[in-house]
C-alpha cells in the first residue's frame, strides 16, 4: 500500500507531506506526488506518532464477552494507537510461553495494531510463586513487562525476586500499588464524601506505601520498576523522591485520573467505579504538573470492558473498570493540553515514545524521519463531539464519558504502513488482515 499525507502538521509545528511505501516512510517535503497512491489530505490535521498503550485488558483469552484481541484492536485503532500491551489476567492466566504467544499471535493475525502481552509476575496471579518470567521472555512474544495487574504483589520477598529475575534481560514489573490489608472492601476514595455516601473508602496511603516499598527494592537490586495507574499527590512526591535519587522507575497516569474526579460517585453511576478510584480535586491537579514536569512518564489507558451486567448494577456489587482506548487522545486534550500543561510534542512522547521506550519497543523515537517503520495517527484537534456508543468499538460500552462533549478526533491511523483507520471510519477487518500478511518493505 503506498500512502501520500498531504500537509500534515508535525509535532514540532513544521508541515510536511509524508510519502509512504513498502511500510516504510520513503520521503518528506513539500508538494509530494506519487501515481496510485492513496491520498491523504491532511490540512490542518496534527500528525502524532503512533499511540502506544502500556496498559490494555484485551481479556481474550476467556473472558472473550468483554473484549477480544480483535474487537480491542479495532478499539485502539479508531483511537490512534498502533500498539498495545495486552494485560495477563485472562483465562488461563498469562503466566506460560504459550499463552503470551497465542495472545501476540491473535494480534498479528487481526492486524490493526501490534499487541505485546504482558506476562504475569505470579503463577495465576495468586501472589505465591514465580510464574515462567524466563520461559515467557525468550519464547517468540519476547516479553518485556511483567504485571499481576489487578492484584498488587504485595509480598515483599516475592517482589524483590522478581525484579532480580527481569533485571537479567533488562525487563521491568509493573505493579499495581494497592495494600491488600488497607483496601479490604473498598468502594471508592477514603474521605469525607465516601463517609457522606456510606461507602468503604480506598485510602491513598494503600499505594503510597507500596510504591515507597518498591522504589526502595528497585534501588537495592538495581532493576527497572514501574507504576501503573499512579493516581494521588502523595504518590507523585515519592515517585519525584525516588527520581531524585536516581531510582530507576517510570510511572503512569490514566486519562481518567487526569479529568475525572470523586465527586462523579454521588450519583452511585457504576460508570464511574475504578481501581484506583477517582480522587480529589488536589490529585488530579498534582497528577497534571507531574506529568507536565516528567514525573510521570506516560499516559496508559488501562483500557478495562466489562459485559453490562457487570457494571448495569448495584455499586457494590459492580465491576471496576472503564474502557478507554477510544476516547484517550481526546481526554488527553481536554485535560491538559487545553489547559496549558502539554503541547502536541508532550503528547507524543507521554502517549509515544516513553511508553514503547519502558515496553522496549523500537521504531516509535524517529517516527516521522525517512527510512523509520510508518506508524502515526492524523488527528484534528479542532474538533469536537458528543462522545456517544457509537465511538465505541469494543464489545463493551463502559466509557465514563458517554454524552459528554469531548474535544478532537482521530482521522487517519497508519500502522506498518498501510491504513487502519481512514477519514475517521474503520478500514475493513478482511482488507487489514490482508495489508498485515503482506510482505512489508
Amino acid at each position: 500500500m503506498t500512502i501520500l499525507i498531504q500537509g500534515a502538521t508535525l509535532p514540532n509545528g513544521t508541515t510536511t507531506d509524508l510519502l509512504v511505501e513498502g511500510g516504510t516512510i520513503t520521503e518528506t517535503g513539500s508538494g509530494l506526488s506519487s501515481t496510485g497512491a492513496t491520498v491523504v489530505d491532511a490540512a490542518g490535521l496534527t500528525a502524532l506518532p503512533g499511540l502506544v498503550d502500556l496498559h490494555t485488558h484485551l481479556r481474550e483469552p476467556g473472558f472473550e464477552q468483554s473484549e477480544t484481541v480483535l474487537t480491542g484492536s479495532r478499539a485502539a485503532a479508531i483511537g490512534g494507537f498502533t500498539s498495545v500491551f495486552a494485560m495477563a489476567n485472562t483465562s488461563p492466566v498469562s503466566d506460560t510461553a504459550g499463552v503470551v504467544e497465542q495472545v501476540a499471535s491473535l494480534g498479528a493475525e487481526h492486524g490493526y495494531v501490534t499487541v505485546r502481552p504482558i506476562g504475569a509476575v505470579t503463577v495465576g496471579l495468586a501472589g505465591k510463586a514465580l510464574s515462567e518470567i524466563g520461559a515467557m521472555a525468550g519464547s517468540r512474544a519476547s516479553v518485556r513487562v511483567f504485571s499481576d495487574d489487578g492484584i498488587c504483589v504485595s509480598d515483599p520477598l516475592l517482589m524483590r525476586r522478581a525484579l532480580e529475575y527481569v533485571k537479567t534481560f533488562d525487563g521491568v514489573i509493573a505493579q499495581h500499588a494497592q495494600d491488600p490489608r488497607l483496601t479490604e472492601g473498598a468502594q471508592m476514595n477514603e474521605g469525607a464524601l465516601s463517609s457522606e455516601l456510606g461507602l468503604a473508602g480506598w485510602p491513598a496511603v494503600a499505594e503510597e506505601s507500596i510504591i515507597a516499598r518498591d522504589v526502595l527494592l528497585a534501588q537495592h537490586v538495581g532493576a527497572r520498576l514501574h507504576i501503573c495507574h499512579l493516581s494521588t499527590a502523595g504518590s507523585v512526591d515519592v515517585i519525584r523522591w525516588a527520581k531524585a535519587r536516581g531510582i530507576d522507575v517510570t510511572a503512569e497516569v490514566t486519562p481518567h485520573h487526569l479529568l475525572l474526579t470523586e465527586q462523579l460517585v454521588r450519583g452511585y453511576d457504576s460508570r464511574f467505579k475504578v481501581n484506583p478510584p477517582l480522587r480529589r480535586d488536589e490529585d488530579v491537579l498534582a497528577l497534571r504538573e507531574a506529568l507536565a514536569d516528567g514525573t510521570i512518564d506516560i499516559v496508559a489507558t488501562d483500557h478495562a470492558p466489562h459485559p453490562l451486567e457487570a457494571k448495569e448494577c448495584a455499586w457494590d456489587e459492580a465491576a471496576n473498570g472503564m474502557v478507554g482506548l477510544e476516547s484517550a487522545l481526546s481526554v488527553v486534550q481536554a485535560a491538559v493540553v487545553d489547559t496549558g500543561y502539554l503541547s502536541f510534542e508532550d503528547v507524543a512522547r507521554v502517549l509515544s515514545s516513553k511508553p514503547a521506550e519502558i515496553g522496549r519497543l523500537a521504531g516509535y523515537d524517529t517516527a516521522f524521519a525517512v527510512g523509520s517503520h510508518a506508524n502515526f495517527t492524523l488527528y484534528d484537534a479542532s474538533a469536537s463531539r458528543e462522545f456517544g456508543v457509537e465511538h465505541l468499538h469494543g464489545k463493551s460500552i463502559n466509557s465514563p464519558y458517554l454524552s459528554r462533549t469531548l474535544p478532537g478526533q482521530v482521522i487517519a491511523t497508519i500502522h506498518d504502513g498501510y491504513a487502519t483507520v481512514l477519514d475517521g471510519e474503520l478500514v475493513d477487518a478482511a482488507e487489514v488482515a490482508a495489508q498485515a500478511g503482506a510482505p512489508r518493505g
